[in-house]
């Protein structure tokens, strides 16, 4: 046997001194392998909403009532299937409402616990018992381990079981019991959550869903061009704190920063009531997509605001692209192009009328330099990121759990696109004197973003890194942004909307060629019986599009939780799952309130689409996981047979 292989066998023999505890650990590994595939759960692009995320997270995009229609549908009605699922969704509120009418509490909670043990079963059923004693609370472990392995065919023994739910209910512990039990079975009907991107904007709390995201049980997180922005207004990009705080004016979510992270926004506040008291900032009236009502004066402040960080974005975008000219933005330096005299912007030879012609921040002989003021707000703003304790702990667990694309059981996930020419070719740029596409360019913008964060201030590689984060949210090459160029001083200044236009990467025609996405699969290192898995863009159902494209190859899932998209996709997006029978494409509709959910116990209505059925059921020895299981059983059979031959000793307890 050779010396490298016989140091890692003593090594490993650390884990397993003796033959009996290896043989056991490959007994267990073997008895894992051949256990059914657990689900995995893909949602995109939750913008913010925190209440239908919830609802679907805790429902498993329908799995849950799906296994209590397995279990219970020729025992109980469609209105108790409703409330038992509700039950299960939100416990503690669902519980209250129901006791206010109930007569026999105890009567009620002996029903029900009976029904949660069983469906807890059920849904434990594919697992071992030590996963299974892993997800139980630690306060009530014993006793569901005991309920969960009931024995019904020992009289004696269901007598026993009938005396552990009699005294849970005596010793008023019911109510406590039945949230542990929902939640665990909630824990068990989804093995694994992917998040395709895009936590944050446009809805008013992403800071809840990251709380949710970080103690949920086994997750991974594809960057998308919003997270992507906080990314790097955490890290110390000015540019991308600055469209941050835009985004946040312009949908009326300043509250995300001021009460969800602390942040002050003040020193904007003031310094845009004195540069922009007497200006109507007509052009940035916010859009009011929430909830949420706002006085006259509230949403005069909050306009001068938009405005003020707005042009200050504009002058934070010149210099850098000015630095790269790898880029090719010129056309993005938008203050080049403003005749502040006649009031006009050119646009491709075209001159356009300005619908605001009020820049009294802005030099025209050197329109990008910042005002003493402006500086002053920026570095206030900096600072207040920088030190956001929740903020930098967010930031923290997407970088830690989160990546620019991922392989995974077969399937690639991406937020955006692959940036691809028109002839199918992958599109290339150039990132430190070398140019880089498809995969590779892939592995370098996730190099950059991590440095970005990660290496210390005033360090030429980190200024660089931050370049990229900004180009990631706006480059023509960029995976997360995907479009010629990003037209926002059109958008606001120009009232003539083909100057609106962003172009499309060709990646989004292509992508419904068959043979371009089997070619993006062998990319990244996957066979054509992948699939690609694509957040970011939504799925205008209504119009008659699909989110199944190319025979299947190709599925886009944008959640559509977004309620500014629900008018332009016809419903409120999708999700996926992926067990062990195949996939299964889930819409959705639009979500009401959780209150709702719980008073009349409306789940979001739910449309399954089966894209591919396994002929033979998947184990975990076809998945990523088995691959590193069936490695370590071939190690711990080289242990083994080390023992046997008697190339290494067996150790007792106490030597070991």
């Amino acid at each position: 046997m050779e010396e490298t292989n016989l140091k890692y066998l003593n090594l490993l023999a650390k884990s397993y001194p003796t033959i009996a505890k290896t043989a056991t650990e490959i007994i267990n590994l073997e008895a894992i392998l051949n256990l059914p595939k657990g689900t995995e759960h893909f949602l995109s692009d939750i913008h913010g909403e925190y209440s239908a995320f919830l609802q679907v997270l805790r429902n498993g995009s329908g799995v849950v009532k799906r296994k209590i229609h397995d279990v219970f549908g020729n025992q109980l009605s469609e209105t108790e299937i409703n409330t038992l699922a509700t039950l299960v969704y939100y416990p503690e509120q669902k519980l209250d409402l129901l006791l206010e009418s109930e007569e026999n509490p105890a009567l009620f909670y002996k029903k029900t616990l009976f029904q949660l043990v069983e469906l807890c079963q059920y849904v434990s059923s594919k697992y071992t018992r030590s996963k299974v004693r892993k997800a139980m609370p630690e306060d009530f472990s014993y006793i569901l381990e005991e309920l969960l392995h009931e024995n019904d065919n020992d009289q004696d023994k269901e007598l026993y079981y009938a005396e552990i739910i009699q005294s849970i209910i005596s010793l008023n512990r019911a109510k406590e019991f039945i949230a542990a039990l929902s939640k665990l079975i909630q824990r068990l009907v989804v093995d694994h959550l992917h998040v395709v991107g895009d936590v944050y904007d446009r809805g008013p709390y992403p800071d809840k869903i990251m709380d949710t995201l970080m103690d949920y049980h086994s997750i991974d997180f594809q960057w998308g061009n919003h997270d992507m922005l906080w990314m790097g207004a955490a890290s110390g990009s000015a540019v991308c704190l600055a469209n941050v705080v835009r985004i946040s004016a312009r949908y009326l979510n300043l509250d995300i920063l001021e009460d969800s992270y602390g942040i002050s926004l003040r020193p904007l506040a003031l310094f845009a009531d004195e540069v922009y008291e007497k200006d109507p900032c007509t052009c940035f009236q916010p859009k009011n997509e929430t909830s949420m009502t706002y006085s006259h004066a509230e949403i005069a402040q909050i306009a001068r605001m938009h405005k003020a960080i707005a042009v200050i974005q504009f002058k934070l975008e010149g210099p850098i692209i000015s630095r790269h000219p790898e880029f090719e933005m010129d056309s993005r330096r938008v203050l080049d192009f403003i005749d502040f005299k006649n009031g006009t912007f050119s646009v491709k030879g075209h001159d356009y009328p300005l619908l605001d012609q009020h820049f009294p921040t802005i030099n025209p002989n050197d329109p990008y330099r910042l005002t003493e003021e402006e500086e002053e707000v920026i570095e206030k703003l900096l600072a207040s990121f920088k030190n956001c304790e929740r903020l930098q702990k967010h930031v923290q667990f997407l970088y830690a759990k989160g990546s620019m694309f991922l392989t995974y059981n077969g399937n690639l996930l991406y937020h955006g696109c692959i940036p691809m020419e028109k002839d199918g070719s992958f599109m290339s740029l150039e990132l430190r004197g070398e140019k880089y596409a498809g995969k590779n360019l892939f592995v370098q913008f996730e190099h950059l973003a991590r440095e970005a964060y990660y290496l210390p201030f005033k360090q030429p590689e980190k200024e660089y890194a931050l370049d990229i984060m900004w180009y990631l949210w706006t480059g023509a090459a960029s995976s997360l942004f995907g479009k010629s160029e990003m037209t926002t001083f059109e958008r606001y200044f120009i009232a003539d909307k083909k100057t609106h236009v962003e172009e499309k990467n060709a990646y989004y025609n292509l992508r419904n060629d068959t043979s371009i996405c089997k070619k993006i699969l062998r990319e990244f290192g996957l066979d054509d019986s992948g699939h690609i898995i694509n957040g970011h863009t939504p799925v205008k159902e209504g119009n008659g599009e699909s989110a199944i494209k190319a025979d299947g190859k190709m599925l886009v899932i944008d959640g559509g939780f977004s309620k500014a998209y629900h008018k332009t996709t016809g419903l409120a997006g999708y999700t996926l799952l992926y067990n062990s029978y195949g996939l299964q494409l889930v819409s959705h509709q639009p979500f009401t309130t959780t209150e709702e959910a719980i008073q009349n116990e409306t789940d979001i209505l739910s449309t399954r689409k089966v894209i591919e059925t396994e002929i033979k059921r998947k184990r975990v020895s076809d998945t990523d996981i088995g691959k590193e299981l069936k490695q370590q059983v071939y190690d711990l059979k080289c242990l083994l047979e080390a023992y046997r031959k008697g190339y290494l000793n067996e150790r007792n307890s106490a030597s070991s």
